[in-house]
């Protein structure tokens, strides 16, 4: 933290700017040697980069933010010159032989949680933003970065906080006879917090859907029709189709989104019994890639009914009759099944819809970015306030409960946070943020 850190803010690469982003308290020394003179505070000044000989580097503008006003909040210097890999490098090189640091990834981002000028889910929130592969999620990420999901655990927090004070103030008082459940006070707020939380963590749930999606892994015989159904979701020929049995003899992954929720759906090697080495092996990474499945789709040929669902030992497949092209079936779901057609996308809406009921996706509009150590703090949050309510009798064990609830939800928001938590979430940031 007493380090100055200095990294490239901009895609490496050519481009038409690039940005060197510094932050410490070497920042001012710094922009005196390397633009001559300190920048106006807040104001986009331009001028000429000088290495430490005082020959040019580039000139573009310089932006300086004193601390405590900057998103880091220590000092801060930005310097936008021309996006040439050379330039960049040059100017990096001149701002660490000036005495500053490379960042570590994140490292700008981190600095900010520590200096309390965010709190952890909107620092991940950054990276979420930048990440977003769709604009549900982009507007979903900008809630948890203005502090929407905060509010609501710290709303949580607050209640519980309220609740803990009174039953302690019980223990602490046993001997005034204050009667804790009285009017059952104690049982209705705990009730009335479960409640609340089970809002939060259905938002939370969604919006992890919208962040991570879900693995579906097509299978079923060959020539049933699981390339071209791939094709069809992804909207363009990722996977060969031919007539003959047995073309697909590896996985092939394909993204796909449907209302921004991204979908990961792997097709793969046609279940049957063979001598081909090549592809039994493609067999066995069928087997592999089921057992990581989210959702497993068997796919069946309508105009032959063949069921390969006891391959299936370990998961309950979402079963679809394809083909119906052929058959004339008409298309929609019946008696849990859905009938469709991959070559003339006839079903495929219907499978969309359906797609989204498996998972529990009801849309990104309202929720918030989160992540699985949110959706884990939540749980563990609830199973707390679960146990208060069997232990409500008993006022130690019930403090108790409340306790470890209270430090669960703390966790989301960075209040009761390892080192070692932090180190492994803002490693995952990009350099610069």
């Amino acid at each position: 933290m007493h380090d100055t850190i200095a990294a490239l803010a901009t895609p490496v690469g050519r481009g038409g700017i690039g940005v060197v982003r510094i932050s410490g308290s070497w920042v001012v020394e710094i922009a005196k040697i390397l633009l001559k003179k300190l920048p106006k505070p807040r104001y986009a000044v331009y001028g000429s980069f000088y290495d430490v000989e005082g020959k040019l580097i580039d000139q573009g503008i310089a932006l300086y933010f004193p601390a405590p006003n900057s998103f880091t909040g220590e000092d801060v210097l930005e310097l936008q010159g021309h996006g040439g890999p050379i330039v960049m490098d040059l100017l990096l090189n001149t701002v660490i032989n000036l005495g500053a640091r490379l960042a570590h990834p994140g490292e700008f981002s981190e600095r900010a949680f520590l200096n309390d000028k965010m709190d952890l889910v909107q620092a991940e929130a950054i990276a979420d933003l930048i990440d977003s592969s769709s604009k549900q999620a982009v507007r979903c990420a900008l809630r948890s970065l203005q502090g929407e999901f905060s509010f609501q655990i710290n709303s949580l927090v607050e209640k519980l906080i309220w609740l803990r004070s009174y039953v302690e103030a019980g223990i602490d008082f046993s001997d005034e006879e204050i009667d804790l459940l009285e009017d059952g006070q104690i049982i209705v707020k705990i009730k009335e917090l479960i409640k609340n939380l089970d809002i939060t963590l259905t938002k939370a749930q969604q919006g992890y859907l919208l962040k991570e999606g879900m693995q579906i892994v097509l299978v079923g015989e060959p020539n049933v029709g699981k390339s071209s159904l791939l094709n069809c979701l992804a909207g363009r020929d990722t996977a060969i189709v031919t007539p003959l049995p047995g073309t697909t003899r590896d996985v092939i992954r394909e993204q796909i989104q449907i209302d921004g929720m991204p979908l990961h759906i792997t097709d793969t090697a046609g279940l049957r019994e063979t001598e081909d080495i090549i592809e039994q092996e493609g067999i066995r990474r069928t087997k592999l890639a089921i057992e990581a499945a989210d959702l497993v789709i068997l796919l069946l040929d309508d105009n032959s009914g063949n069921d390969y669902s006891q391959t299936l030992q370990t998961k309950s497949p979402f079963i679809i009759h394809n083909k119906i092209d052929l058959s004339q079936h008409p298309a929609g779901m019946q008696d849990g099944i859905l009938y469709l057609s991959a070559k003339t996308g006839e079903g495929i809406d219907i499978l969309k819809e359906q797609l989204k009921k498996k998972v529990g996706f009801q849309g990104a509009e309202g929720n918030f970015m989160a992540r699985s150590r949110h959706l884990d703090a939540l749980q563990r949050a609830k199973s707390a306030l679960m146990l208060a309510l069997k232990h409500s009798m008993a006022f130690e064990l019930l403090a108790e409960e409340l306790r470890q609830a209270q430090q669960a939800l703390n966790e989301i928001t960075g209040e009761f946070t390892s080192d070692d938590l932090l180190g492994q979430i803002f490693s995952t940031f990009c350099l610069g943020k």
